[in-house]
């Protein structure tokens, strides 16, 4: 019997073991995608307790304890940190075969050396232990992404964002890049006329311009797509129910538009053609400075209206969305493709069943100009666990080239996350080195610990053009 956690965790195999521990556990980190707070990164904050850098807006492990009858007041609500802290180490001893089992116990192996199993028993200890740790400067933020061997960091940023923090952490000489990633969901969302004017209006005062028509929206976005750009920014990301490629016309957009700053109801079908026009002019700027557009699709979210109306959106009431995505893909893609201006592309899918459809998607438009230029990303939310990342690596395998995919991402709010990368490295080797244990794959470990290499680091680093 293997211990718990151990140096071997998730590999079964001699090969694997050799595969994780001589060619993927050391590679530096490229979090690609990720809602770490920026100004966070730039005040180099220091964290006054365990419950603040841990369980403060993460809501995977919010929607446990709500599973486990814990009192919201324990976990959003106005309890002491000590007391959200006890509620959450009460929790775990039933997470078990739940990833955040897994999450936590890294987390506290790699971040603070503890390798005692959570629970009410060992709480107290750990949340002291812990707290006192986080007070030292070597657990400032700055100072954790260092430890965790981070290069770049993704933030995540709407196109109002002024990336004054961004600016700062630059100009502080910092080594970490943190770079600005161009998320302009509100700007296309017309599901509530009176919350987009609202958006348009400050998008006035940021770009300084006045804003009646479409040409001049259009243009005042654009003109924030190109501060980005100049600060850095290289990445787009979009969180869609699924890729809008509605057809439409020029002038049913404007019509559009001018009856959405008129404050004019629009109809579905309408509000459909505005969200696939603006989604498809966004792709285009990202092709003309040769970006990374990234399309995070298929979440079901806010579904819990009472939960939603007290404590807003992102608090743990989303879930699988089960929406058809093969159409409109192929539809937008190739809209793009067929005039040459498809940017490189990652889809990220948050639903099983839909796996084969976007890794059959992808391979429609690689061309051949660039390795993987679309890809099948990796295993997002609901399927960032074992299994959900064991079947998008077999999937992009049987229809893809896995030797060519950008590795994982955090998608994380939280500073303790980057075992992520270590437990997607794992299970990686993990599949690998037992291919090759039963003969499926040669025994060439050079060339298979090269792949793994490429996929844990190399092929992210020349695909995003970070360091040029």
């Amino acid at each position: 019997m293997k211990n718990f956690l151990d140096d071997d965790f998730l590999l079964s195999t001699k090969t694997a073991q050799k595969l994780y521990h001589e060619y993927a556990a050391d590679k530096p980190i490229i979090d690609y995608h990720c809602h770490l707070p920026p100004d966070e990164i730039a005040v180099d904050k220091q964290f006054a307790n365990l419950t603040q850098i841990w369980l403060k807006g993460d809501h995977y492990k919010w929607r446990a304890m709500r599973a486990n009858g814990v009192n919201e007041a324990y976990i959003t609500g106005n309890k002491s940190d000590r007391e959200k802290f006890e509620a959450w180490a009460a929790t775990v001893p039933y997470a078990l075969r739940n990833p955040l089992y897994h999450w936590t116990h890294l987390e506290l192996q790699r971040y603070f050396g503890i390798k005692d199993i959570l629970s009410p028993a060992t709480a107290g200890r750990i949340y002291d232990e812990c707290t006192e740790k986080l007070q030292s400067p070597e657990y400032s933020v700055r100072s954790l992404l260092k430890k965790c061997k981070v290069e770049v960091v993704g933030t995540t940023d709407d196109p109002l964002d002024n990336l004054a923090d961004h600016i700062k952490i630059k100009q502080d000489g910092f080594d970490v890049k943190v770079l600005p990633s161009f998320r302009p969901d509100k700007a296309m969302n017309a599901d509530n006329v009176a919350v987009l004017n609202e958006y348009i209006d400050k998008l006035e005062q940021v770009a300084n311009v006045t804003i009646t028509n479409l040409d001049e929206y259009l243009s005042a976005l654009k003109g924030r797509h190109d501060y980005f750009a100049a600060n850095g920014g290289k990445l787009s990301d979009h969180g869609l129910d699924y890729v809008y490629a509605a057809d439409y016309t020029e002038a049913e957009i404007t019509n559009i538009f001018k009856k959405i700053r008129n404050r004019s109801e629009i109809t579905a079908e309408e509000n459909l053609k505005f969200k696939s026009a603006l989604l498809y002019e966004f792709a285009l700027w990202d092709h003309e400075k040769n970006w990374v557009q990234q399309y995070h699709v298929g979440a079901l979210r806010n579904n819990n209206t009472r939960a939603l109306a007290t404590l807003g959106p992102d608090t743990g009431w989303d879930s699988i969305g089960d929406f058809t995505h093969g159409k409109s893909l192929s539809r937008f893609l190739d809209k793009l493709d067929t005039d040459n201006r498809l940017a490189k592309t990652i889809l990220y899918n948050n639903n099983p069943v839909n796996n084969d459809v976007f890794a059959s998607m992808a391979g429609n438009f690689n061309d051949g100009s660039v390795a993987g230029k679309v890809q099948f990303g990796s295993a997002w939310w609901f399927m960032d666990q074992k299994e959900g990342m064991i079947n998008q690596l077999n999937s992009l395998s049987n229809i893809g080239l896995l030797s060519r995919l950008v590795g994982m991402l955090t998608d994380s709010r939280s500073f303790m996350s980057f075992p992520r990368h270590e437990y997607f490295r794992r299970i990686l080797c993990n599949l690998l080195g037992n291919d090759i244990e039963n003969g499926e794959l040669p025994n060439d470990i050079a060339w298979t610990g090269k792949i793994v290499e490429d996929i844990c680091y190399n092929n992210a680093r020349e695909y995003f053009g970070f360091y040029e």
